[in-house]
């Protein structure tokens, strides 16, 4: 994220004298631009000027020759003789330019440089070294290590260089001991990254007078236009864009501006001042043509770039890769480009651009980089297309300074400002002569104009504004305003902000330069609802929900990814499976690449990685989505964009979706009763998952009914004699409850017995009554009880015998309970005993013995209908 530097921000913006880095990252928050970090200095003092009063060049046995020096560093630090005078103070310095009558910077005993190197006397070639004389990159100042800092040549003026006195703090004159302020800029705000941005947001947040650096610079931009008094005139380069691969239908360079600079010394240094604006920063100093591009990118928020203009052949061409070209960036990384990549390319031997010289906005290659040599330089300001840069960029996974702000939108307006600011720099600095023939490709647009009603503001932000205030901030921000004599303006935003293109982005900049504080608080009345405001099918499922906690299992959520593993594991033929799954292009994980069609397979994910971390009687339930490819489904209609579908276009594209039910499902493990120590305990079964099925059913009301199915029908996954299918009143089969088989249990890690079930819980609120329920009265006469129990054909199911019981008793019958199951050789081979708890109460009176009897003969006479027989 940028830095900000008060001294540096005071060349935009009038910030009051005395600002300190707090006051200014509260200024700047109030516009938007959060405070990230106060970075204050990593250097701690004393740290001095310093006159070398003499210097003796000592050559020592390992061939190296130090100078033994004495330095005056002021009454205040200087040493102590055995006679209490003040002397300069013993230095060794191994730095070849050091040199009697220079004033240099010391760091003195107990100064904490960066990397917590503490500064001590300390004996070293036969001296005490009583300080030390620094460098640049001793200092964190650059990386320059071929001598100490001879203030000299660090800009000053001849009359500041000769007022400095021994002794004066080095730290304020080098700029040590100041912080710098590390900002957050949101992806829209891509003006922010540079000192022009946010010294405009100063202003904004302040008032503060803005003086925009490149209305000054724009006077000075050769001018251009032909005419009969100036004839055209060839540029310094010819230059071209061949997009013949726009990506998202926008041309990847509306606009390359380059300019030349002649007789450029190459040997020429960066100035000090430029040199620790960039350090300070967060950038390296290299050389004077690259520092200059550094520096104008972060003043102005153009990125740019110098080539050596004589290793170059015209024309320069800006074009898309073609598959396989292959280039090495300035970082030494070699690239396989894309043919989405934005590429500059020159024309040697007269082949069009054959050579690929840079990765358009993120970084140029070695061919054509400024060295030591070059005496003539190319300077490139561009505009390119924001995606490009940004898919370029993440592709090679070279991110930059320049691809930063490109991604987020650079003014196309810019680039002349850009280059006539770094030509400057590099005729004052490296004696170059700027040519006055730029070539300027521009195909830019103008922005579109907004369409907009004052009154948005109030509706949509709540503040109400006169019409002067609106349009003097949207005025503030660089806007141009027409109309307004009805409150309706048509406003052409400035060409730094890309981001403000509908009304609603207009009202969003009054509110944000206005102040959020001022938006008036106002909570939103909420309606009185049933269930909490729940639809009835989102109030039935926090039902299913609430019913399977209050039994005591956990609800989870989990991925709805699966793969090879998930089927095999459940005895699925994984290649059938896949043919009705929906499968995932770019799929989180590379070995489950396909949709769930069963919560099970990714719940028990789950419960096995709770068993696995030793966790013991694991029940949990989820619910979720199942998505279910229909093969025979016709292909989803790509429908083109910026326009609204119609009513057929969105049926074309439900009709190509897979079904996606919401389903719920349970796994049960462990023990399902566990009284605790010398205490009875229960390992979990198929009852236990039954028991949660019908809880579901009770909750609802849904009257669900078990079918067991023959063993050689049971689905892989299930065990043979212990499953059986969930079914609507309707006979339609909606899930599964059961155990698992032991294959199942054994690929997955479960416990023996583990149970299951899976319902489909659409289909199952589907078939519920939405009407009203009918409360009956409550009989207030006294109830008779009666338990009957049944010898019956083991194909007979316990359900079926309930049915019968209920219709032979008719109204009287208040509820019937199963509460026992017996087989074995005391009813007999294919009999099973059903002992069924009945109670009776009529509404009108109280009931007899007679008919007590009379309904126990009619129960008895309709259950043999069914070939059940009355135990004794």
């Amino acid at each position: 994220m940028p830095m900000v530097d008060i001294d540096w921000l005071k060349e935009h913006v009038a910030v009051p004298e005395g600002q300190t880095y707090d006051q200014l990252a509260k200024d700047l928050v109030k516009v938007g631009l959060e405070e990230e970090e106060i970075h204050h200095s990593m250097v701690t003092g004393p740290i001095v000027v310093g006159y070398v009063v003499d210097c003796v060049k000592e050559p020592q046995k390992n061939g190296k020759t130090i100078s033994w020096t004495h330095v005056d560093v002021g009454d205040q630090y200087n040493a102590t003789d055995e006679n209490g005078n003040k002397v300069p103070r013993g230095i060794v310095c191994g730095a070849p330019n050091m040199a009697a009558g220079e004033k240099v910077v010391v760091t003195l005993p107990g100064a904490v440089l960066p990397g917590d190197f503490r500064i001590e006397p300390r004996k070293t070639y036969g001296h005490v070294s009583d300080g030390m004389c620094a460098s640049e990159r001793e200092l964190g100042l650059g990386d320059n290590h071929d001598g100490i800092i001879l203030l000299r040549n660090y800009g000053f003026t001849p009359e500041q260089y000769e007022e400095l006195k021994p002794g004066d703090d080095a730290m304020s004159l080098l700029h040590l001991d100041q912080p710098v302020l590390e900002i957050n800029i949101t992806p829209d705000r891509g003006y922010a990254f540079s000192y022009r941005g946010v010294a405009r947001e100063f202003h904004h947040s302040t008032g503060a007078e803005y003086t925009d650096p490149v209305i000054e610079l724009n006077k000075h931009v050769p001018d251009l236009t032909a005419d009969a008094e100036n004839p055209a005139v060839e540029p310094d380069v010819e230059v071209a864009v061949e997009d013949n691969n726009p990506i998202h239908g926008v041309v990847g360079c509306d606009r390359y501006y380059a300019r030349a600079i002649h007789g450029f010394d190459p040997s020429a240094r960066t100035p000090n001042w430029m040199r620790r604006r960039l350090t300070r920063a967060g950038m390296r100093s290299i050389s004077l043509a690259v520092d200059v591009t550094n520096y104008v990118m972060l003043d102005l928020g153009q990125p740019m770039h110098a080539y050596d203009l004589d290793k170059l052949e015209g024309p320069i061409v800006v074009r898309r890769a073609n598959e396989g070209e292959k280039l090495t960036t300035l970082d030494g990384k070699e690239h396989v480009l894309s043919p989405e990549d934005l590429l500059i390319t020159d024309s040697p031997n007269g082949q069009r651009s054959s050579r690929i010289i840079g990765l358009a906005g993120v970084m140029g290659g070695l061919y054509g980089e400024v060295t030591a040599e070059t005496k003539n330089i190319l300077l490139e300001a561009a505009h390119f297309d924001q995606v490009s840069i940004a898919r370029s960029a993440r592709r090679h996974k070279t991110p930059s300074e320049a691809s930063r702000r490109f991604e987020r939108g650079v003014d196309p307006q810019l680039q002349p400002a850009a280059a006539q600011m770094a030509a400057e720099l590099l005729t004052r600095y490296g004696n170059g002569v700027a040519s006055e023939h730029p070539a300027d490709l521009n195909n830019t647009v103008k922005p579109k104009s907004i369409h907009f009603k004052a009154s948005e503001v109030k509706r949509l932000s709540g503040l109400d504004l006169d019409l002067n205030t609106i349009s003097g901030v949207l005025t503030d921000i660089g806007c141009q305003l027409g109309g307004g004599g009805n409150g309706e303006f048509l406003v052409a935003p400035p060409t730094w902000r890309p981001d403000l293109t509908e009304a609603c982005d207009l009202v969003e900049e009054v509110a944000r330069l206005i102040g959020y504080d001022k938006i008036p608080v106002r909570v939103p009345p909420a309606a009185i609802m049933m269930d909490g405001g729940l639809t009835t099918a989102q109030a039935r499922r926090r039902w299913v929900a609430n019913t399977l906690a209050e039994y005591g299992l956990v609800e989870t959520l989990s991925y709805p990814f699966v793969g090879d593993e998930d089927y095999k594991a459940f005895g699925y033929d994984p290649e059938a499976t896949k043919e009705t799954s929906v499968e995932l292009v770019n799929s989180l994980y590379g070995d489950r690449k396909f949709l769930r069609r069963s919560l099970l397979l990714t719940l028990a994910q789950t419960v096995q990685r709770n068993l696995r971390r030793g966790l013991e009687n694991v029940s949990l339930y989820e619910i979720g989505h199942v998505y279910k490819l229909d093969p025979n489904a016709p292909a989803i209609p790509a429908l083109p964009g910026g326009q609204l579908p119609s009513e057929e276009d969105l049926a074309a594209l439900d009709a190509g979706l897979p079904d996606q039910p919401n389903q719920v499902a349970a796994i049960l493990t462990g023990n399902a009763v566990d009284s605790g120590w010398l205490k009875s305990k229960r390992a979990v079964d198929w009852s236990d998952a039954v028991e949660a099925v019908n809880r579901i059913s009770d909750r609802l009301g849904a009257k669900l009914t078990l079918d067991q199915p023959k063993a050689e029908d049971v689905p892989v996954q299930w065990h043979p004699g212990r499953m059986a299918y969930v079914t609507l009143p309707d006979g339609t089969h909606i899930g599964e409850v059961g155990e698992l088989h032991p294959h199942v249990n054994e690929a997955l890690g479960f416990p023996a017995h583990t149970a299951a079930f899976e319902i489909d819980l659409t289909a199952l609120l589907a078939s519920l009554d939405d009407k009203p329920f009918q409360a009956k009265p409550i009989s207030t006469f006294p109830p008779v009880k009666q338990d009957l129990a049944f010898t019956v054909s083991k194909d007979v199911t316990a359900a079926q015998l309930e049915d019968a019981i209920a219709q032979a008793a008719g109204d009287v019958l208040e509820s019937i309970s199963l509460f026992d199951v017996f087989t074995g050789e005391q009813v007999g081979d294919d009999q099973k005993s059903l002992a069924f708890s009945v109670t009776f109460r009529a509404p009108d009176r109280t009931l007899t013995a007679d008919d007590s009897e009379a309904l126990r003969k009619a129960i008895v006479d309709k259950a043999a209908t069914l070939g059940a027989q009355l135990r004794a």
